[in-house]
């Protein structure tokens, strides 16, 4: 989607835009009152202007021009300075209001400088360790702690089913029982729910948790072709079946909020579905936290966007959304829904319901007794621990796919000790490129100047003896290859950084010189070659020349976890989440389909055992 500037993406934050003055110290300050009497309370007082004021989330960049226009985003401390003067200008209005502000924290606190970068959805969905992504919500909620935010927009559940989707690398897996059990982030996010909770009621426990967002409701990786933002053609029964079960899980579990999907379902998108959003989400499954829009999600209702606003302010609050991403244009949004209650278009009962879910989910994160932010956390951001979770992480997300042909000896483990080695591919060293999208900026950088982390080649220097000699060069010749007496070479190769739509693709090709650096390399020395992607991509026809085939997916900082599998200290566990196919015709192809004919199916990964080192 298009952003008004890329270093403000997911930096969204809720006002309550209300009349400036003082409110008697009533039920809604007092702690002791239970959350509904507060509720009532509050509401009560409340205008409509206020009311609808919560309903709205504004860009960063549109909240108070006069803080941003001096602030350079860099450590913790200022990002906290930062959030409480925001904090401060709602605190001020006539009831004092907290501001809820959220930011797109799908893989560790990923728009930070020096944040611990977790591998994308997909390489966790590799590990098939939910109680280890439970710690990664854990972390992940420490870290934008540390900058005083309190609302991260993960996990995404979505099943992608189609490879070619430019999201594909935020989905676990295909298998939506899979997706299912890795919705164990969200008590890592938001602290286990009590025993005694009711079903549907959002739960965030202590300062060091935040309120969560499962996304995209529902559907979103099912679109035809793989289409971003497209049209999802699935009978009831398939949608239920594939798409939801991870929305029960994530319910159940207390997820505070749930963001609408851009896509449709059969041709009615979801920004716009009373069916399901109101129907089956909070009715069928009793979700009592607030729904959500992405980013300019009613404007996209209509095609072109925003081509009938007052349609799409109508379609969607009615459809059931609570709370609507408004980066440019809130004023005129807060004129048409004032409008369109005032003449009874729409009913008070559904801006009351939605103001209710808002104002519930911030009562249960504390935030009317803990406003404001502060040190507490600081030192955790980018923190060892953290580090040597993804770390973890890491390891366990790789898969090895080929080791070895039959008639020889594996290559992998590979020995620390040899004469001369050669590291090779354009993603060797590269951080942005191994951290991939959302990293930083929406669509990801490429080079090694944008965040803190370990590459790949900086690993196997620190892994490997003294004694061993490296050469990289990124895409050497077949000449230079076969001269120089390698003992065996490590190639990197993969996908640029992409987000969202950028990401679509009908080929899946890895784009030059991937391609040339692993005919140049592995003609002339044993290699191993190490895919950086978010999803399977075409490989073939290379596949004959390699030696070992590992995938690594989007892995994140922390790239030791490669080399901690690549030479042995740890064994090859990872297991495919998704299908890779032999070839994009194929495409869509998932386990249980009749056509399927995969390269390596969904499940498929190679093991070895770790080398006991001998003293």
């Amino acid at each position: 989607m298009a952003k008004v500037s890329v270093i403000w993406v997911g930096l969204l934050l809720v006002f309550g835009l209300a009349a400036m003055g003082e409110a008697a110290s009533e039920k809604y300050k007092d702690p002791k009152q239970p959350i509904n009497i507060r509720i009532r309370d509050l509401m009560n007082r409340m205008t409509l202007a206020e009311k609808i004021g919560q309903m709205v989330q504004l860009e960063r960049a549109n909240a108070t021009p006069e803080i941003m226009k001096d602030f350079s985003i860099a450590t913790a401390e200022d990002w906290i300075n930062m959030v409480n003067e925001f904090q401060k200008g709602s605190l001020s209005s006539r009831l004092g209001i907290p501001m809820i502000y959220g930011i797109d924290a799908v893989h560790g606190h990923n728009n930070v400088y020096n944040a611990t970068i977790f591998p994308h959805n997909v390489g966790l969905g590799a590990t098939r360790d939910p109680e280890l992504v439970k710690r990664i919500g854990a972390a992940t909620a420490i870290e934008v702690r540390a900058t005083g935010i309190s609302y991260a927009f993960a996990p995404c559940i979505a099943v992608c089913r189609d490879p070619r989707w430019g999201r594909c690398y935020e989905s676990y897996s295909e298998d939506p029982n899979i997706v299912r059990a890795m919705t164990e982030i969200i008590p890592g996010l938001q602290g286990e729910i009590p025993a005694n909770s009711r079903k549907g009621v959002p739960y965030v426990n202590g300062k060091d948790k935040v309120a969560a967002c499962a996304k995209h409701f529902v559907g979103d990786g099912g679109t035809t072709n793989g289409i971003n933002e497209n049209n999802t053609v699935i009978d009831r029964h398939g949608l239920l079946s594939i798409h939801m079960p991870a929305y029960y899980s994530s319910i159940i579990k207390g997820v505070a909020t749930v963001m609408v999907s851009y896509s449709s379902w059969n041709g009615k998108k979801m920004h716009a579905n009373h069916e399901l959003v109101t129907g089956f989400l909070k009715n069928t499954l009793q979700f009592r936290g607030f729904v959500i829009s992405d980013w300019q999600g009613i404007d996209r209702i209509t095609s072109p966007p925003h081509a009938n606003y007052t349609y799409s302010v109508q379609a969607g609050v009615q459809a059931g959304i609570d709370m609507v991403m408004l980066p440019f244009n809130h004023t005129e949004f807060i004129d048409i829904l004032t409008n369109l209650v005032e003449s009874n278009v729409i009913p008070m009962s559904r801006i009351d319901d939605a103001v209710r879910r808002i104002l519930r989910v911030k009562f249960s994160m504390g935030l009317f007794e803990n406003p404001l932010a502060d040190l507490s956390f600081v030192d955790q951001l980018g923190s060892q621990a953290h580090r040597d979770l993804a770390r973890e992480a890491v390891r366990k997300s790789l898969v090895l796919l080929k080791n070895g042909d039959e008639a020889d000896a594996p290559l992998l483990p590979l020995p620390k000790k040899a004469n001369k080695i050669l590291v090779a591919g354009t993603h060797a060293h590269d951080l942005g490129y191994q951290c991939g999208g959302w990293t930083i900026t929406w669509q990801g950088l490429s080079g090694n100047n944008h965040t803190t982390g370990t590459t790949i080649l900086s690993a196997i220097s620190a892994a490997v003896d003294p004694s061993t000699e490296i050469v990289f060069t990124e895409n050497p010749d077949a000449e230079f290859v076969k001269s120089n007496n390698f003992s065996y070479a490590v190639v990197v190769i993969g996908e640029p950084p992409y987000a969202e739509t950028a990401g679509d693709s009908l080929n899946l090709t890895i784009s030059e010189p991937g391609p040339s650096t692993i005919t140049n390399v592995c003609s002339g020395v044993k290699c191993v070659v190490v895919v950086i992607s978010g999803r399977p991509v075409v490989i073939q026809p290379y596949l004959s020349s390699i030696h070992a085939l590992v995938a690594a997916w989007l892995p994140g900082t922390e790239g030791q976890g490669v080399t901690d599998v690549l030479f042995g200290d740890y064994g090859f566990t990872g297991k495919l989440p998704r299908t890779w196919f032999k070839t994009v015709d194929q495409l869509p192809m998932n386990s249980g389909d009749p056509h399927y004919d995969p390269l390596f199916p969904i499940g498929f990964g190679l093991t070895t055992q770790p080398i006991v080192a001998s003293y």
